[in-house]
């Protein structure tokens, strides 16, 4: 009965769900496999780790950082210490692991010399010996490079701190000034000596740091103190000669000149109106026609005395004129004098005025003078009071850090860490495990139930045949002849019996068997069905088809030379064709070797003629077929059966080459009649998981049989 196929969509559904149950089958039918890996890896962690292993010790030296000193003296320091912040706190970590300080490090405990670091001084391995032969064979070495001894010196030292540095790890203790440097190396007192030594220079270093920079703040401020002294004596020099070269100045002197020239410029007022007095009554005098006026003018008692004798007396007309030419004369003179005062008060107001504009300039250019030696001193006093003290610090400088814990020599390696490594390698080993146990079940790309069978191919399986537990071809025909009870013998019944129902009311007579490649058990499960016929009573004719390969030869002793060729080309009749075979009851036509193609001779209408002749002459004739994938003579011969068995071998024939074997026959419209399962492993589907449930190879079916 054909059955079509599953269609795509529902077999990726079925892909695409995940089955837990299925997983964890698959898981513990590998268990064992699984466990043998894991002790494996069990056993290759535990030689790495207790043999092959370098043991590396670890050492940590401990270092606190102080933020707050007190001072030895109370003087304002050169270098101040560090506030603490993260930001110092990640610098110190720099610092703890600069390459300048490893290189003294290096030098102090000279690891240049040390092969664990120097690796130049080690032997070269085995590997490293191949390689470079292998590259002077192919002529890739590299070009030898001249280098002076300092330079090949400064290289090793490079590369030896380089080394230590990998060696050196520096943690800060979160939330703390706390730092742990942690050396590893193969010697326990070798890493506690580097890890101290580390620690002793960095706080050396602190101080030489402060040292230095001491010492050339004193070198710079001796300095600077030496040139300020010759600027403060030279601006003081300066001061002094000023003073020297002119009169003494003085704020109070300047303001006496000042009164003074006030007082003088209020004469010189009076002075002025006086003489314009003066000059006017001069004026008005000398204008006057009448000696009222000239006497009322000229103020003068004795004029005045004339004036009033010549109003009684002509005769002393010539008085009154003497008298008045002589006021004429006083007040001319008069007017002389206050000009002259006059011109004598305005040159002493400029000689005091320039004297006042002299003494101001001098007193400016002194006060000048003066600030600027005063600034002078003031900056030589600070400088000389810090020289002062940053000379006392030089010597009293202290480290802004302490060892807080020096480092103890290991008493046991820290690595390998045997348990951690063994744990490691064993969940590695057990996932995997895992991971083969299930990659191989995913890659999984054949046929291990009927079931999987059916669903592929749509076609109904008439029979699972277990492996038959034989040798040889010979002897699995002995056994299935000597073990009749034998479950491989009632699965080949099981297959008979499905054969005969499937068509009931007319059973096949021309029945072929064939598969997709060679080696699946065709040929077997040919001569098995044969032999479970004749147990009928059936008269049953085999007949070997594969004349190219002729695979009876291995079944059977003393085979003729000639057979099916000879009875198709007339040569022979079939009843003198056919041999009897020792044990099996059935008639055998071998197969014979033709220069003609075989797919000629089975598409010839005399190989229709022997199929017809052997129908009424026997009851069942097997038709044993090479391979589908092989050559085209299987699919040639089916056009004359009755019923195609496809023969598929438990997990070994791919899917590609069954659906491929399928495709053939179907694109020429033929039919495969049913599969069979054949050389089924029994304990391999128990160790899938299938042992208990399917047919010939049930767990439960060694009550019924006689194996």
């Amino acid at each position: 009965m054909d059955q079509s196929p599953i269609p795509a969509a529902q077999r990726q559904h079925e892909e695409d769900v995940i089955d837990i149950g299925a997983l964890f089958g698959t898981l513990w039918r590998g268990k064992w496999l699984i466990a043998l890996i894991t002790a494996l890896a069990l056993v290759v962690g535990a030689a790495y780790a207790f043999v092959l292993a370098t043991p590396i010790y670890r050492a940590t030296a401990v270092v606190i950082l102080q933020t707050n000193q007190d001072q030895i003296v109370d003087l304002q320091s050169v270098v101040g210490g560090l506030s603490g912040d993260t930001t110092e706190v990640n610098s110190e970590v720099e610092v703890l692991r600069a390459r300048s300080l490893m290189g003294k490090v290096v030098d102090r405990l000279s690891l240049t010399e040390d092969p664990e670091f120097n690796v130049a001084l080690l032997p070269p391995g085995a590997l490293e010996r191949a390689t470079d032969r292998v590259r002077m064979l192919l002529g890739a070495a590299p070009p030898a490079v001249s280098l002076s001894p300092e330079e090949a010196e400064q290289r090793t030292r490079d590369a030896v701190t380089t080394a230590l540095l990998e060696a050196v790890s520096v943690r800060n203790v979160p939330l703390s000034l706390v730092f742990r440097v942690t050396v590893e190396s193969v010697d326990a007192r070798k890493a506690a000596r580097i890890a101290d030594t580390i620690v002793d220079l960095y706080i050396l270093n602190q101080i030489e740091v402060k040292f230095e920079a001491t010492e050339q703040a004193t070198l710079w401020l001796s300095g600077r103190v030496a040139e300020l002294q010759v600027s403060l004596e030279a601006a003081e020099s300066e001061v002094s000669a000023f003073s020297a070269s002119t009169d003494l100045v003085s704020l109070d002197g300047i303001q006496a000149l000042e009164r003074q020239i006030k007082e003088l410029r209020d004469r010189l007022d009076n002075a002025e109106a006086a003489r314009a007095a003066l000059s006017a009554q001069l004026a008005a005098l000398e204008s006057a026609e009448t000696r009222e006026a000239q006497v009322a003018i000229a103020e003068d008692p004795a004029l005045t005395r004339a004036f009033d004798r010549l109003r009684t007396d002509a005769s002393f007309s010539a008085a009154f004129d003497a008298r008045l030419a002589l006021v004429l004369e006083r007040k001319r003179a008069d007017l002389a004098r206050a000009t002259q005062q006059i011109i004598a008060l305005e040159a002493s107001e400029e000689e005091l005025a320039a004297d006042l504009d002299q003494q101001g300039a001098d007193l400016i250019e002194l006060q000048q003078l003066t600030r600027e030696a005063e600034a002078t001193r003031v900056l030589y006093e600070y400088f000389l009071t810090r020289f002062n003290e940053t000379s006392a610090q030089q010597g009293i400088q202290q480290a802004d850090s302490r060892v807080l814990s020096n480092a103890v020599i290991p008493n046991s390696p820290s690595e390998p860490r045997k348990s951690m490594i063994l744990a490691m390698a064993g969940v590695l080993g057990l996932l995997v495990g895992i991971g083969y146990i299930l990659l191989r079940e995913a890659r999984n790309n054949t046929f291990r139930t009927a079931a999987d069978l059916e669903r592929s191919s749509g076609l109904t399986v008439m029979g699972q045949i277990p492996r038959i537990p034989a040798s040889s071809r010979r002897k699995a025909l002995e056994y299935l002849r000597d073990k009749p009870m034998s479950e491989v013998a009632e699965a080949y019944r099981n297959l008979r019996t499905s054969l005969m129902l499937a068509h009931l009311d007319n059973p096949p007579k021309v029945i072929v068997f064939t598969s997709s490649v060679p080696g699946e058990g065709k040929t077997t499960n040919s001569i098995a069905l044969a032999q479970n016929l004749i147990g009928l009573g059936k008269k049953v004719l085999l007949v070997e088809g594969d004349i190219r390969r002729r695979t009876f030869s291995k079944y059977f002793d003393n085979l003729p030379q000639r057979g099916l060729i000879s009875v198709l080309s007339g040569d022979k009749s079939l009843a003198d064709g056919v041999m009897q075979a020792p044990g099996l009851g059935a008639d055998i036509l071998v197969g014979e070797r033709t220069s003609t193609n075989a797919a000629d001779v089975f598409s010839s209408e005399t190989f229709k003629r022997f199929v017809q002749d052997a129908r009424e002459s026997y009851d069942a004739v097997i038709i044993d077929t090479p391979p589908i994938l092989v050559v085209p003579d299987a699919r040639i011969i089916a056009e004359q059966a009755d019923a195609v068995i496809f023969t598929v071998r438990w997990d070994h024939t791919s899917r590609q080459q069954f659906e491929e074997s399928l495709r053939l026959f179907r694109s020429t419209g033929q039919k495969i009649t049913g599969l069979l399962l054949g050389q089924i492993n029994p304990r391999g589907m128990k160790r899938y998981g299938y042992g208990g449930r399917y047919g010939a190879y049930a767990g439960y079916g060694s009550k019924y049989y006689a194996n």
